[in-house]
C-alpha cells in the first residue's frame, strides 16, 4: 500500500466493563474516544447476557461519532478486539442473532463444563488445544444452547463478540486465531478446528467461521450503514493480546500484565509442541497476534473485582477511589499480615478450581478499613506471583519485568505491592487505551500499511516516558515469608474443605 502523509485508524474494544471506540493518527496518538458502559442483562435465575442488537446499535452510534472527527478518506481500517470467550449463535442464512451473547464469566455452563471433563482426556486435548476445560469456553456455551434448544444449531454459526461486530459491519463471517483458540474447539498445533473432538458432541466443524491471522481484512464497511466507503474491517483478536502488541510486550522475558476487573499475565513464546512441562504449569497456551509466536496466559477473575467487592461493603455508599488512595497511603510499606484468597469466581493456574471460594485469614480487632483494603491488594498480588512462578518454569528465559496497563495501574500502592511480592520492576507505558491501539495497528498490518508487528510498534511516537515502579526493598523479605509460608501453604486445607463441602 502506498503510504500517506496523514491517515487515521479506528480501534474497537468490547470489554467486560466498557465498550470503546477510538480514533488514532499515524503515530498512534489517540485523537478521539467514545466510551460507554457495557450493558449487561440478568435473568430471574441469575444468567448474565448482552443483547446483540442493543450492543450493535451502541457501537454503531459510537463509530459514527468517531468517524465524524476524521476527514473523508482519512480512515484506512477498523480493528476489533473483544473479551476472549464471549459469544453467540447467528443464523448463517439470515444473519440474525439466534441467541443472546453470553459473557465469559457467566456460570450457567457449569454442568456442560463437567460433561466436557468426562468426555475428553484433558492431557491429550491440552497438547492440541493448549487449554484446560473451563465453564468459560465457547464449547461449553454452545452445548448449553444445544441442550436448551437443539434447533438453534441448525444453520447456525458461533461467533465471538468481535466476530459479530465485524459481521455487522461487513456482512462476512470470520475470526482470528487468538479468539478461535479460546473456544476449546480449535487446534493451535494445526491451526484448524478440531473435528474429531467436536464430533464427540455431535457438532460439525462448519459451526465455526473461517480463521485468519489477527488483523486480516474481512471486507469493507457496508455502504448501506452510512459509513464512509472503502474502510477495511478486521477482527484484531483477544483484547489482552492486542494491548500487549500496542505496548511492545511481545518478546520472551517481558510479561504483559492487564489489570482491570480481571487480571491476566501474558508471556510470549516461540512456537513449540506442548508437553508435560507446559501441562504441569496449569497455564493456558494459545495463538499470538504476532505470527509464529505463542502465548502463555494465567489470570485471576477477581483482581480489581475484589477491590470493587470490598469498597461496596465498607459503607452505605461505595468508598470513593480518592478515599481508598488516602487510606492506603496511610499504611506504609509493611505487609498487613492478613492473607486474602481472591477466589470470588474460583481460581485458575497454577491450582485450577472453579468451585473454590475466597477467604480472609488473620484478622484482629485493631484492623481497620485501610488494613482490609491493603490485604485485598496483597492477596491479588500473591496470587499473581504464584502464576509468575509457574510461568517461569516454561518461559523462554527469566521473568524480570512486567509491562502493566489498565485501570489498576492508577493505584500506586497496589503497584508497589505487586513489585515487592514479585521482586520485579513494573513498567507502565504512556499509552492511552492500549487495547484500542493494538486493534487499530493490527488492522493496519492486515491492510498492508505495515509489513509486520515490529514495524507497527516502531512507528509509534510516545510523548512521555514510561513510569517505572520498583519494590519496597525494606519489606521484600517479609512479603516473601508471608507468601511462601502462609499464602501457599494455608490454601491447601481451604481448597480441601471446599471440595468436601461441595460434595456434602
Amino acid at each position: 500500500m502506498e503510504k500517506r502523509k496523514k491517515w487515521r485508524l479506528i480501534g474497537i474494544d468490547l470489554g467486560t466493563t466498557h465498550c470503546k471506540v477510538g480514533l488514532f493518527d499515524e503515530k498512534g496518538r489517540l485523537l478521539h474516544l467514545e466510551k460507554q458502559a457495557t450493558i449487561t442483562h440478568q435473568s430471574a435465575d441469575g444468567r448474565l447476557a448482552y443483547d446483540p442488537e442493543e450492543l450493535w446499535q451502541q457501537f454503531a452510534g459510537m463509530l459514527k461519532r468517531v468517524q465524524a472527527v476524521a476527514r473523508p478518506g482519512e480512515v484506512l481500517a477498523i480493528g476489533i478486539a473483544s473479551m476472549a470467550e464471549a459469544g453467540l449463535l447467528v443464523d448463517k442464512r439470515t444473519g440474525k442473532a439466534k441467541t443472546e451473547i453470553v459473557p465469559w464469566y457467566d456460570r450457567r455452563t457449569m454442568k456442560q463444563y463437567e460433561r466436557i471433563c468426562q468426555v475428553g482426556d484433558a492431557r491429550t486435548l491440552f497438547t492440541r488445544i493448549g487449554l484446560f476445560p473451563s465453564y468459560k469456553h465457547g464449547l461449553a456455551k454452545i452445548l448449553w444452547f444445544k441442550e436448551q434448544e437443539p434447533s438453534l444449531l441448525a444453520d447456525g454459526i458461533w461467533l465471538s463478540a468481535a466476530d459479530y461486530l465485524a459481521f455487522r459491519l461487513t456482512g462476512k463471517f470470520g475470526t482470528d486465531h487468538t479468539l478461535a483458540a479460546r473456544t476449546y474447539a480449535y487446534r493451535i498445533d494445526r491451526k484448524e478446528w478440531d473435528e474429531e473432538w467436536l464430533a464427540a458432541f455431535g457438532l460439525p466443524a462448519g459451526l465455526f467461521p473461517t480463521v485468519e491471522a489477527s488483523g486480516t481484512s474481512l471486507g469493507e464497511v457496508r455502504r448501506e450503514l452510512g459509513f464512509l466507503p472503502g474502510i477495511k474491517v478486521a477482527v484484531a483478536g483477544h483484547d489482552h493480546l492486542c494491548a500487549a502488541l500496542a505496548v511492545g510486550a511481545i518478546t520472551p522475558g517481558v510479561v504483559f500484565d492487564s489489570i482491570g476487573t480481571a487480571e491476566s499475565l501474558i508471556g510470549t513464546l516461540d512456537q513449540r509442541v506442548l508437553g508435560d512441562k507446559e501441562y504441569n504449569s496449569h497455564l493456558s497456551f494459545g495463538c499470538h497476534v504476532v505470527p509464529g509466536k505463542m502465548v502463555w496466559i494465567g489470570g485471576l477473575s477477581a483482581a480489581g473485582g475484589s477491590l470493587e467487592w470490598l469498597r461496596r461493603q465498607l459503607g452505605d455508599e461505595p468508598l470513593s477511589y480518592r478515599k481508598i488512595e488516602d487510606l492506603l497511603a496511610s499504611t506504609g510499606p509493611e505487609p498487613t499480615g492478613i492473607i486474602y484468597y481472591p477466589y470470588l469466581s474460583g481460581s485458575g493456574a497454577p491450582l485450577r478450581d472453579p468451585k473454590v471460594r475466597g477467604a480472609l485469614i488473620g484478622l484482629r480487632a485493631e484492623h481497620g478499613k485501610a488494613d482490609l483494603l491493603k490485604a485485598i491488594l496483597e492477596g491479588t498480588a500473591y496470587e499473581m506471583e504464584a502464576i509468575r512462578r509457574a510461568a517461569a518454569q516454561v518461559a523462554d528465559g527469566g521473568i524480570e519485568q512486567f509491562v502493566a496497563v489498565g485501570g489498576g495501574t492508577r493505584n500506586r500502592t497496589w503497584m508497589r505491592i505487586k513489585a515487592t511480592v514479585s521482586g520485579c520492576t513494573i513498567r507502565i507505558p504512556p499509552v492511552e487505551e492500549a487495547t484500542l491501539l493494538g486493534a487499530a495497528l493490527l488492522a493496519a498490518i492486515g491492510a498492508g500499511f505495515f509489513q509486520n508487528a515490529a514495524e507497527a510498534v516502531a512507528s509509534l511516537e510516545l510523548e512521555t516516558e514510561s513510569q517505572v515502579v520498583v519494590p519496597w526493598e525494606e519489606s521484600r523479605a517479609r512479603y516473601r515469608q508471608i507468601f511462601e509460608e502462609g499464602y501457599l501453604k494455608l490454601q491447601h486445607p481451604i481448597r480441601q474443605y471446599f471440595q468436601t463441602a461441595g460434595k456434602a
